[in-house]
């Protein structure tokens, strides 16, 4: 069944505001980059297609490196509205593809995990609660249906109302979000993908 992701992303010198620390200020938007590019590079290797809703897509064009497609969110205002953006463009092109978001920070996801939150959600409307349970990082609509995003403070409990199954599948590193310097280390415990962790290495021997 086809899957197209969507990845919004907010310019990397403006986004993690509360990652700031955990590298200098000049090495942040590095930092962000990397983040989504472990994450895009997991996802590219698992679903047909990972478009990028960016803000700033000069920014962020390296992610075509990593096997995104990059789009404007045009002023879309808010994730949700990028979110919708996405969808738009990437149901033009396939209306019956299976439909994902995909948050940013996700620098420990391995690609079996992915497969296998997608082979749980078996073509249901599904999500991957975040490690501490009330928020969302994995949104799939079904096949042909829309993807309803309610991204935001508790969107876990906001997509189950919507009618989501909540994936039970451990995959901690679809789990572990990176908001803080705490939730960077405890992805790093998981295991960096090779972006984020060739950064921290040259940071450290700085």
């Amino acid at each position: 069944m086809p899957v197209d992701l969507i990845v919004p992303l907010k310019p990397p010198r403006l986004g993690k505001s509360r990652l700031r620390g955990a590298v200098t200020d000049a090495r942040h938007p590095s930092l962000v980059l990397a983040l989504a590019a472990d994450t895009v590079t997991a996802a590219a290797s698992v679903v047909r297609r990972v478009l990028v809703v960016a803000t700033d897509p000069a920014a962020v064009a390296p992610l075509r490196d990593c096997g995104a497609e990059i789009v404007s969110e045009q002023g879309a205002g808010d994730l949700n509205a990028a979110l919708r953006r996405g969808e738009a463009l990437v149901r033009a092109d396939d209306p019956h593809s299976v439909v994902g978001a995909l948050q940013a920070d996700l620098p420990a996801l391995r690609p079996d995990e992915l497969a296998a939150a997608l082979a749980e959600a078996a073509g249901r409307r599904a999500f991957t609660a975040d490690w501490a349970g009330t928020g969302t990082t994995l949104l799939l609509s079904a096949p042909g249906a829309a993807l309803e995003p309610r991204f935001g403070a508790g969107s876990a409990a906001a997509h189950a109302g919507t009618g989501a199954v909540a994936l039970a599948l451990p995959a901690p590193g679809l789990r572990r979000d990176v908001d803080t310097a705490a939730d960077l280390a405890q992805a790093g415990e998981l295991g960096l993908g090779p972006h984020t962790g060739r950064l921290l290495c040259e940071g450290s021997a700085a």
